[in-house]
């Protein structure tokens, strides 16, 4: 039986349709569902394996990016969600989603305080909107191999993640807390702008918690499921695979080994 995942959505999304078409291709059912239905019925969470918190511009950004909404999910499904979690099943959160994870504090974790990072607004002080290279870390999830490459699209104004100090940074590292880097194309690290698009810390583009069950980053692996989708397809560039589709591949994977 296909693992089930439940796509979240409210005013302001719109990575919805293109995050379930994905999950399908990867193999999951999934469920489209409005934050005003979870918060009336918090159990439906309980019937899903996956929960996915998908990329757009919740409430328009007011406040700031996925405050609104981190503070709904704060006040309503903050124990629903966290239970969710303790089963051992998975937390996805895809640019907005991960804004919103950053400021409900389930990214980096509860070990850490709320306001131990944050996604703040680009350096380059405008919307990036471009393909870049990633270079996975040694991290406590299934989802990306150390080492390897990977190449996907972002598009956000405030992705720069931004740590207290350099001794959070390092417990990041050290934690096996980051999923993927920014890097050249070489896969070399501190490539500087447009290989970072946004001046993160360290080049992160992907945390998860301590678990490894819970997982945020700013590309947006939806919007390559298909080799087509791939800017240079048309020259034979794309691959046999798609790299975001092989990301939600191993997603289901590790929600199946709770």
């Amino acid at each position: 039986m296909a693992l089930k995942s439940l796509i979240l959505r409210t005013a302001g999304t719109n990575n919805d349709l293109e995050t379930a078409f994905a999950l399908r291709r990867a193999g999951s059912e999934t469920r489209r569902i409005h934050i005003n239905r979870l918060k009336e019925q918090p159990a439906l969470l309980s019937q899903f394996d996956i929960f996915i918190l998908p990329g757009g511009f919740s409430y328009g950004d007011h406040l700031g990016a996925g405050t609104v909404l981190a503070n709904e999910i704060r006040t309503y499904l903050e124990e629903p969600l966290s239970a969710f979690i303790g089963d051992g099943k998975i937390v996805i959160g895809i640019c907005n989603g991960f804004q919103v994870l950053v400021k409900t504090g389930f990214l980096p974790g509860a070990t850490y305080g709320n306001n131990d990072i944050t996604l703040a607004t680009n350096d380059s002080h405008r919307f990036e909107d471009r393909w870049v290279d990633l270079k996975g870390a040694r991290s406590r999830t299934g989802a990306v191999e150390e080492g390897e490459m990977m190449y996907m699209p972002v598009a956000h104004a405030e992705g720069k993640l931004v740590c207290r100090n350099s001794g959070i940074r390092k417990r990041l590292s050290e934690n096996g807390q980051i999923i993927f880097r920014y890097c050249g194309p070489d896969g070399g690290q501190g490539a500087g702008y447009p290989s970072n698009p946004n001046g993160s810390a360290d080049d992160i583009a992907g945390l998860c918690d301590p678990t490894g069950r819970v997982i945020g980053m700013m590309p947006h692996p939806e919007r390559f499921c298909h080799p087509q989708q791939h800017p240079a397809w048309t020259r034979g560039n794309s691959g046999a695979d798609a790299d975001g589709l092989t990301l939600f591949k191993r997603i289901i994977t590790c929600a199946s080994h709770k």
